[in-house]
């Protein structure tokens, strides 16, 4: 069914993220991603209290292909 829209401001759009604006039948975006990060990276809230005395990340990968997002269809 097709719809009328007015005024539409896009700010920011991801790179796996989708704009649609109309009919359709299937949406599907892919991404990859592989994240290194050291000790106390990703910790979250209020009054924290992190020490690393020695800290180190191992990037590497020993096999050459991960797996991919090939036949996601």
């Amino acid at each position: 069914m097709p719809a009328f829209v007015g005024a539409v401001q896009v700010i920011n759009l991801g790179s796996s993220g989708v704009f649609h604006i109309g009919d359709v039948f299937q949406i599907q975006p892919l991404s990859n991603a592989k994240t290194y990060s050291g000790a106390g990276s990703f910790n979250t809230g209020d009054g924290l209290s992190i020490y690393n005395e020695r800290s180190s990340t191992n990037t590497y990968d020993q096999d050459a292909l991960d797996q991919g997002n090939y036949f996601n269809v």
